[in-house]
């Protein structure tokens, strides 16, 4: 600014005043226009004139920015890239918005993978010993990792004197011995989580051993312990009821040092915890609270149909009236009407949902709930622990029915079975299905290992959740076992389930690559052939197949949660698509559960006349085009069809379509989107 005010000598003796314009013209270019003097007042002295200069140039001070920034021709483009940039800003974030509202939820990592079952005894030995433990199962989390897994369940592994092999619980924040440490369970889920793998975890809430600390506190009448158990008045020879155990014979054991009758629905080993007493589900909540604490991803609620029983004490109904009572000593002979799914059963279920709860505000880290009931004909039973649309219980209960499918093994039995599920599922909720577990025989042996291919493949089709037990993915059978180590087994060697629990087969190595020394049951005499490694080498194998189903889930959103709609069964074929709105490919699913089939399905008009084999079980070519009226099959045999269409199957066909949570596909975003 002094500058400006400053009067410079010229070398002629001429003078120039620098006032708030330039009138040197040798700062002007070519094109500039000429300058008016602008007066200021009356004086007419060219010294008191203001001189603009039309076109800014480089370096000018800020004083003559400012007399150009006022310019219309400068101003207008201003505002106008100003209230554009406004409008772009508001805009998106109303996309944003609007994109947040329309989006479905995500998938959460229990409906998105396959949960494996490990039963611990038998998964992998690491100490020879003989018996599968925790370090066993750490040095196998590469074999999840290849099918695609991400979710595992391990069976109890909680310190036990193995009466039920862990599910009668000594001390519930202890690792067994027998399967390692608390650093070794630590060091698991350590490893387990690096991977990016979940852990569910068993949860026993109905009964403890015999020999835990609660137990002999409260036979001993200790203040605060004398009513953790169900205790009656009773007699040596007379127990209270008719009711029954799970494992036969009297639910009553008279205990010599309280002089009163303990109620146990399993084994006399493993007392009944009285839930109706407030420090009981206080102190089972406070398990819940450690494994959290530790990071345990979920939970499966073992038997929670049994955890209370009626006051009252009658006898429960006969289901056959005329047989003498005195030989009632199973629980089939038994209506349950009293000692099952009591009122307030379903209160503890949601307490337990809220304490989760409290540990799955971080992002990826829901803690999952599934519960186990089987409630047989009474499915309404089950599906109430998926709780109310106001109180959530359950994730979802699991779905046993399947289990049955070796009963009625055909098309139309698969159909009855999967419908049973869906037409009883309250509206909006998560399926699952099990075709395996440790308690049941393995569904290769029952159903047939001509069928175990398309069992996989109806399992991993269908919506929701499927779970697969540790071996049904190399198709391993039943062992036969002469020195039985079952409980069950040992009241009734019908009923043993030593044979679904033999070691896993993981090479044709001795003792099946499970451990170095011994098997604490034996191993399948066909491990040689029928084993992780050499499976992993065939492309036609069982193991390869359920490995790519596993990768066509997780990569296709039809499958993942499209529409499931019923397009035929009958005593051989059953089949069902999979379908999405807005996306371009959809998928038919031909399962034979028979004899050898032709299925014509020129009668739906929404299929194209000529489909695509994606994957099937047995030896035709992905690529393989099919005419849909004339769909060949051979027993025991699935096809993966893949077509694309502009028809969907669902608007004509609502009553034979579900979908947990409607969502349709934006292609031209590559967006989901509710709908």
């Amino acid at each position: 600014m002094m500058m400006m005010m400053m009067m410079k000598e010229e070398p002629n003796g001429a003078g120039l005043e620098l006032k708030q314009g330039v009138r040197n013209a040798a700062f002007q270019d070519d094109e500039a226009v000429q300058v008016e003097p602008t007066e200021r007042g009356d004086s007419g002295d060219p010294g008191e004139s203001e001189y603009t200069q039309v076109k800014p140039y480089p370096g000018m001070p800020k004083e003559v920015l400012l007399l150009y920034s006022c310019q219309a021709r400068y101003r207008v483009p201003r505002e106008i890239l100003f209230w554009l940039i406004v409008a772009l800003t508001l805009a998106l974030i109303a996309v944003t918005v609007a994109v947040i509202a329309l989006s479905p939820r995500c998938l959460s990592w229990w409906q998105s993978s396959p949960v494996y079952q490990v039963y611990p005894r038998s998964f992998m030995d690491s100490d020879g010993d003989g018996v599968g433990d925790l370090r066993g199962i750490m040095q196998k989390l590469d074999h999840f990792e290849y099918l695609n897994i991400k979710a595992v369940w391990i069976s109890p592994f909680y310190k036990s004197p193995m009466k039920d092999f862990g599910y009668d619980v000594q001390d519930f924040r202890d690792v067994d011995p027998l399967f390692g440490t608390l650093q070794d369970f630590d060091d698991l889920l350590a490893a387990m989580h690096d991977k990016g793998l979940k852990m569910i975890m068993d949860y026993i809430p109905n009964h403890t051993s015999d020999k835990h600390v609660w137990f002999q506190l409260s036979r001993n009448r200790t203040k605060n312990y004398e009513d953790y158990y169900v205790w009656v008045n009773c007699t040596q020879t007379e127990p209270p009821n008719n009711w029954v155990s799970i494992f036969g014979n009297s639910s009553w054991t008279f205990d010599e040092v309280r002089g009163q009758c303990y109620l146990h629905q399993f084994l006399k080993e493993q007392p009944d915890l009285n839930f109706r007493n407030p420090l009981v589900v206080n102190e089972m909540l406070e398990v819940l609270r450690f494994w959290l604490e530790k990071g345990v991803d979920g939970f499966r609620m073992d038997a929670v149909k049994h955890m209370l029983e009626a006051l009252h004490l009658r006898n429960e109904p006969q289901v056959d009236p005329n047989q003498p009572p005195e030989t009632v000593d199973t629980e089939f002979e038994l209506y349950h009407d009293y000692t099952t799914s009591q009122p307030g059963l379903h209160d503890i279920i949601r307490s337990w949902r809220v304490e989760m709860d409290k540990y799955s505000t971080e992002p990826g880290r829901y803690r999952f709930l599934v519960t186990e009931s089987y409630d047989y004909e009474e499915i309404y039973k089950t599906m109430m622990y998926y709780g109310t649309p106001f109180i959530k219980e359950s994730d979802f209960p699991f779905n046993f029915y399947l289990l049955y499918l070796p009963d009625n093994l055909s098309g139309q039995g698969a159909f009855d079975l999967v419908d049973l599920w869906m037409s009883n599922m309250p509206e909006g909720q998560w399926p699952n299905w099990v075709v395996g577990n440790h308690d049941k025989p393995r569904i290769s042996s029952s159903a047939g290992l001509e069928y175990m291919r398309v069992i996989n493949m109806l399992l991993l089709t269908l919506p929701g959740t499927p779970t697969t037990y540790y071996g049904e993915e190399i198709g391993m059978e039943n062992v036969n076992v002469t020195d039985i180590q079952d409980p069950f087994g040992k009241f009734n060697p019908n009923n043993s389930r030593d044979p679904q629990r033999s070691p896993m087969q993981w090479s044709p190595e001795e003792n099946a690559g499970f451990s170095i020394n011994k098997t604490w049951l034996p191993v399948h005499p066909d491990y040689k052939t029928v084993n992780v490694e050499v499976q992993k080498n065939d492309s036609r194998s069982i193991l390869q197949q359920y490995r790519a189903l596993s990768q066509l889930r997780e990569a296709e959103l039809p499958l993942q949660r499209g529409w499931m709609c019923y397009v035929w069964s009958d005593a051989n074929v059953f089949a069902f698509l999979r379908e999405m709105d807005g996306f371009p490919q959809a998928f038919l699913m031909v399962l034979n559960f028979g004899a050898n089939a032709v299925t014509d399905l020129s009668a739906v008009p929404e299929l194209p006349e000529e489909l695509t084999v994606r994957l099937n079980t047995h030896s035709r070519q992905p690529g393989t085009r099919i005419r849909k009226s004339t769909i060949n099959t051979e027993s025991g045999e699935g096809l993966v069809l893949e077509y694309s269409s502009q028809k969907r199957f669902y608007p004509g066909n609502v009553s034979k379509c579900y979908v947990s949570e409607k969502a349709c596909y934006l292609s031209a975003l590559n967006l989901l989107y509710k709908c």
